[in-house]
């Protein structure tokens, strides 16, 4: 799966998520930024809020898949974040823990919606019409819809993993504490949702 394709086939990113780097200037780290957090809340918030929401739009966007859901679920991962901040005791690194909350977010809105029945995570037709939908979406790279057609397709344990693994570089063990699942656990996922996607794939030439 080439580098293009990883991009989810997505022209341009949102403006809301353009961000002045100049911003990141005096934090070193993420040590630093928690530091920052605890003296001063709001200001450290902006940082975090700064340097993690484009990561945790797409996280979320590549499990809801539309830009409004996806928009949504992290403005309220962000509202979740702030007030949790007085909480965050450095048991796992600051990243997984925006993440944690993020996915939990994603995973809330799936949930919701599947009761509503708009959304079954056993039957994918519904993310794919959304996706097929999606003004967002370059069409003309078709090796990366499809691509994203193979991923809809997986459970959702599934896709959690390989997305995290594939879009994001996380270790298995972080992605493990970032789901709630055990490294062997995330392994076994990743490697089972690549040997699908891979068979989607060459299936659907």
């Amino acid at each position: 799966l080439s580098r293009r394709q990883r991009q989810m086939c997505i022209r341009d990113s949102p403006s809301i998520w353009q961000v002045n780097p100049r911003l990141f200037m005096s934090i070193k780290d993420d040590k630093e930024l928690v530091e920052l957090t605890a003296k001063e809340p709001e200001k450290g918030f902006r940082y975090l809020m700064t340097k993690y929401k484009e990561a945790v739009y797409w996280h979320i966007r590549r499990l809801v898949v539309t830009h409004e859901d996806a928009q949504d679920a992290t403005q309220e991962t962000f509202i979740r974040v702030f007030r949790s901040l007085s909480d965050f005791k450095g048991e796992c690194t600051l990243r997984s823990w925006v993440y944690r909350i993020a996915t939990n977010e994603a995973l809330r809105l799936l949930d919701r919606y599947k009761k509503e029945e708009r959304v079954s995570l056993d039957d994918s037709s519904s993310e794919l019409s959304n996706l097929m939908a999606d003004e967002f979406v370059d069409y003309n790279d078709l090796e990366a819809v499809k691509l994203q057609k193979a991923i809809l397709s997986l459970p959702t344990k599934q896709q959690l993993a390989f997305n995290l693994r594939y879009y994001n570089d996380l270790g298995y063990d972080e992605i493990a504490g970032i789901i709630g699942s055990t490294t062997d656990g995330v392994k076994s996922s990743y490697h089972i949702a690549k040997d699908k996607i891979v068979k989607y794939m060459n299936a659907n030439n």
